[in-house]
């Protein structure tokens, strides 16, 4: 029971991680979040079950295009409600996002339906068995971190050692220098939204067979990633994600002994301890301003 707890929760975790990573990108590049980071999620997860259950589509395709459609939907969040709110220095964009996935939500909720539905995968079919015995967990539930983490590698290797990834941190440290040096703003924070909602069609496409697809699956998953994303201090990619783990590990571990029922009360409640008594999260560090 332990052994399947622990690898549960580290599927669970990588895939906060993967969402929490949005949060990391937008932010490092702008200094604003998508909070309608879950229905990006959830519209993934929609998606790929509408081309591959009702268009007969094969999983590749209906992956590839689920995941450029999430693109693009992180193109419009940037462009309608953030952009002409940070372009004047207003905080409006906190609301207008959450406006935005709600209205995501509720269009799917009439087109796609009130009811839950399982997207079936030959990778959460079967059961891992070991000498015969059962350990209680599927094959995509090992495939999850393993993605994760390469994921969160890929990241920090494109924001350290790629022209456009030092580019990106360039436009949040100063603005007025990167414009100088040609960089377009723009479309950098652009594709900054562009990739977190592609991150988190990832994870909502590879949750969508362990769990139902219905329209405000993002919800809680967006809200648990967003306290993941605070709790590894959103100031790289592997503190975000091992954020993410440690978050999985201990909500699979208090489901497992202490039953479902008390899973959001002592994580969450464990959330607000720990940034107590670390304001700036597990592995951020404080900013340090300079005179």
């Amino acid at each position: 029971m332990l052994l399947s707890a622990l690898i549960s929760g580290f599927g669970l975790g990588s895939m906060y991680g993967l969402l929490a990573l949005g949060f990391y990108i937008t932010y490092a590049v702008s200094g604003t979040v998508n909070f309608a980071q879950g229905s990006s999620m959830m519209l993934g997860a929609v998606l790929c079950f509408g081309f591959t259950q009702t268009l007969g589509w094969p999983m590749w395709l209906a992956i590839v295009f689920a995941l450029a459609l999430c693109a693009a939907y992180g193109l419009l969040v940037e462009f309608f409600a953030v952009r002409p709110f940070a372009s004047r220095g207003s905080n409006a964009w906190l609301m207008s996002t959450v406006a935005l996935g709600i209205v995501l939500d509720n269009v799917v909720m009439h087109t796609f339906g009130k009811e839950p539905r399982s997207l079936p995968s030959s990778l959460a079919m079967t059961p891992i068995e070991i000498g015969g015995i059962g350990l209680g967990v599927y094959p995509l539930q090992l495939l999850i971190p393993i993605l994760g983490l390469a994921l969160a590698a890929l990241l920090h290797t494109i924001s350290r050692r790629t022209r456009w990834g030092i580019a990106m941190l360039a436009v949040v440290q100063n603005r007025q220098a990167a414009q100088l040096m040609g960089i377009p703003i723009k479309r950098t924070i652009a594709a900054a939204f562009a990739l977190s909602a592609l991150l988190a069609g990832v994870a909502g496409i590879l949750i969508a067979p362990l769990f139902n697809v219905n329209a405000d699956m993002g919800t809680l998953f967006g809200l648990k990633a967003f306290a993941v994303a605070i709790l590894g201090g959103i100031t790289s990619a592997w503190s975000v994600m091992f954020a993410g783990l440690l978050f999985g590990i201990v909500e699979a571990l208090v489901t497992s002994t202490l039953g479902s029922g008390y899973t959001q009360i002592i994580t969450f409640t464990l959330v607000i301890v720990v940034l107590a008594m670390r304001p700036n999260g597990l592995f951020g560090q404080k900013e340090v301003k300079k005179v």
